[in-house]
């Protein structure tokens, strides 16, 4: 039967979750597709770079699925119980190696030989730093189980001269303590490229030359001097074939003019002709040669004298018959041996043929590689070997960083916990009374931004320095407002090992952070529109002015035109009414409303105004992703990996003053001005005016005072009554 996975949705996809261990072995079932991630670089990360070098196995600086399944399979045959994995523990108790192996007992006895070396005899369990205590101790000793031996002094000067030539000629490894060494490989493949130059060497001596010892300097000069001489011949036989082409053949004026320094330069001579060209069908070798190469010419005409029929002339019969006596010694040098090369941590510097053949021969008779294999066989039984070791630490590292690397890779479950972090996630930004969670690694800002540009998250780039370091981030900004994030600000940025940088924002990208800002941007982008405009119309008038006086300066007899003046008046007034009008419109409209409808009015205002960017910045921050953020540094994603409105207010947090905090409103620093309150008191008999204008033109005051005033008006009518009545009376 298939296994039975289970999958949370989160961040709009499907994520595999690791409940025991063996939803962990069956991950090489799990089809690729679903995995959060296809790859990740092994720097920029918040994660043990020890065990990152170690699932790197091909060393290219990345981690991919086959890499972390490698992993599960190596350690899943080396542990009793993979159901400690999920707990990511610092110890490997002794009792989970599984002895049912050979290699298995041979790392339970190394584990012991570690701690009862370390003085914990009484210890089950074993640590990191146990193993790097180990290797720390063991490094100094020659016979430490690496196989890899320095030239070091404890060794006999042979034995050392052996190393160092070898470490030279054919390369190193890095033994325990870092330094260069050589192990069998090595000193094997030295010994046999030692043997393969020696009868190379052999069977060039035996070939037989008219020129004794001489004839490895000729063959050099033969073959340095082959293209000028070659040369020389055909310009000669050119010559006798058009005579009239051996001005043309010969050196023109143009190339022997001397340079600004008096000289001509070694280029320029190298391509001349060897000697002068004329009927001539030999090779002056005294008088007439070029100067860059007389010398070589007369070391040449030294060593071949006795193959010459005049000492002081080469034919070109003697010059074939030259290179044909050395046809043999040509071949075989021409069959040079190719050594073998090994992939080794450092490089040779050095070559074979730069050793004398009296150092070559002593190092090859000697018994010096035979004792080496010697060294080699007692290193390999020291009771705690070093690749032993190396397998422990691997295993240790294995058990400690596994699960954490399976949900930050295969999941993102780090990165949407509220407790926990992501291994992308290098630190805190703090800037602008926020913090950003949210910082990853940049190699190169500009190729970093061209990709992150997709994620729609607002991105600040900092330059982080610390005593001399540096490093590069990008600080996700997905609460808050980005009205004061300019380029150029500082914050701090404190990483996950709790220090302290000085970050400087060098380049933002600008992209919607929270719906809060998409409410009032619109008015803020008024508000600097109408600052903007009225600065412009200040410094217009203000150079108007200037350029009036001035021009009023350099000529008073201008006067001031009465009648253009009044023009410019009128219009004004023309403004001003218009201006009038237009309010008086407005508030007959306002007037004209029920109360009720004021409410609806600002509200429909607000829509208007504020509708529009509240609606495109939602739609933006709902395609806010993790993906193009993560791929800008190097990763490979499967899916976009959405950050919502939630998850980004948690990314990104807003100063806020503590639960038990108090806070005092007085401000004894606030400056009282007089001049605010009396306008504050204005505004607030204006609103009042204006209310009851409203109310009056309603009609609402009248319904008021009419009982009131009827009231007085029937109390009037009876006193009019009883005036009259005393009056017929008295009549």
């Amino acid at each position: 039967m298939s296994h039975m996975w289970t999958f949370q949705r989160v961040g709009g996809l499907d994520q595999v979750v690791f409940k025991n261990a063996n939803d962990i072995i069956n991950l090489p079932d799990l089809d690729p597709k679903l995995w959060v991630a296809l790859s990740c670089p092994t720097t920029g990360l918040d994660f043990d770079e020890r065990t990152l070098a170690l699932l790197d196995t091909d060393q290219d600086g990345r981690i991919r699925i086959p890499d972390i399944l490698d992993a599960i399979s190596w350690t899943k045959d080396k542990i009793l119980s993979f159901e400690t994995i999920l707990h990511s523990s610092d110890t490997l108790p002794l009792s989970e190696i599984d002895t049912s192996t050979e290699q298995g007992k041979k790392l339970s006895v190394t584990a012991h030989s570690i701690l009862a070396n370390l003085n914990k005899h009484n210890t089950n369990y074993l640590t990191q730093e146990d193993v790097q205590e180990s290797i720390k101790i063991n490094a100094g000793k020659l016979y430490n189980g690496d196989l890899i031996f320095p030239p070091s002094a404890e060794l006999s000067p042979e034995m050392q001269t052996f190393i160092e030539t070898a470490i030279k000629t054919t390369g190193a490894q890095k033994d325990m303590s870092g330094q260069d060494g050589i192990d069998l490989e090595i000193a094997q493949t030295f010994v046999d490229n030692l043997k393969t130059w020696q009868n190379w060497q052999t069977d060039i001596s035996n070939t037989q030359t008219p020129f004794g010892e001489y004839r490895a300097e000729i063959w050099k000069l033969v073959q340095l001097l082959k293209p000028k001489i070659d040369d020389y011949f055909l310009r000669v036989e050119l010559a006798e074939y058009a005579p009239q082409a051996q001005t043309a053949l010969n050196v023109d004026e143009k190339y022997i003019v001397p340079t600004e320094n008096g000289l001509l330069s070694d280029e320029a001579l190298a391509e001349l002709p060897l000697s002068k060209i004329d009927s001539t069908r030999y090779l002056d070798l005294v008088n007439g040669l070029n100067p860059l190469w007389k010398d070589k010419i007369s070391r040449f005409k030294t060593l071949v004298a006795s193959s010459l029929s005049n000492p002081d002339q080469l034919t070109q019969q003697e010059w074939q018959n030259i290179q044909q006596s050395l046809q043999a010694y040509t071949t075989l040098i021409s069959s040079k041996p190719e050594l073998t090369q090994l992939k080794v941590a450092t490089e040779p510097t050095a070559s074979i043929e730069d050793i004398h053949n009296d150092v070559i021969t002593s190092l090859i008779n000697s018994d010096l590689f035979t004792e080496f294999k010697q060294m080699v066989e007692q290193d390999n039984q020291t009771p705690i070997s070093a690749s032993d070791v190396l397998v422990l630490e691997k295993l240790v590292l294995f058990h400690k960083h596994l699960y954490r690397l399976l949900v930050n890779f295969a999941s993102f479950a780090d990165f949407f916990s509220l407790e926990k972090r992501a291994a992308f996630q290098l630190g805190k930004l703090y800037i602008d009374g926020r913090c950003a969670t949210l910082c990853v690694a940049v190699d190169n800002i500009a190729k970093h931004a061209n990709m992150a540009n997709y994620s729609e998250l607002c991105l600040l780039y900092c330059e982080c320095t610390r005593q001399g370091e540096k490093k590069l981030i990008a600080a996700a900004m997905t609460a808050g407002q980005g009205d004061l994030l300019i380029e150029g600000r500082n914050g701090v940025f404190i990483d996950n090992n709790g220090n302290d940088w000085d970050a400087n924002v060098v380049k933002i990208i600008t992209k919607p952070i929270s719906i809060q800002q998409a409410i009032w941007a619109p008015y803020q982008r008024i508000g600097r529109l109408i600052t903007e405009q009225i600065n412009k119309w200040a410094t217009d008038k203000d150079a108007d002015i200037d350029k009036s006086s001035e021009q009023a300066l350099q000529n008073p007899a201008n006067k001031f035109d009465i009648g253009k003046s009044m023009g410019i008046f009128a219009a004004i007034g023309l403004a001003i009414g218009a201006i009038g009008t237009a309010l008086a419109s407005i508030f007959q409209a306002i007037f004209s409303l029920a109360w009720w409808q004021f409410p609806l009015v600002i509200i429909g205002l607000f829509l208007i105004v504020s509708g529009p960017s509240v609606i495109l910045a939602w739609l933006k921050l709902r395609r806010r992703t993790l993906g193009p953020l993560l791929e800008a540094s190097g990763w490979a994603i499967n899916g976009q990996v959405k950050i919502n409105l939630m998850l980004g207010g948690l990314l990104t947090s807003k100063a806020e003053l503590p639960d038990n905090a108090k806070r005092n409103l007085s401000d004894p620093l606030k400056q009282h001005n007089h001049k605010f309150i009396i306008i504050l008191w204005l505004a607030i008999l204006l609103g009042v005016g204006i209310s009851g204008g409203w109310l009056w033109h309603k009609g609402y005051l009248d319904k008021i005072f009419e009982p009131q005033h009827h009231a007085e008006q029937n109390v009037q009518q009876q006193s009019e009554k009883q005036n009259n009545s005393n009056t017929s009376e008295n009549h």
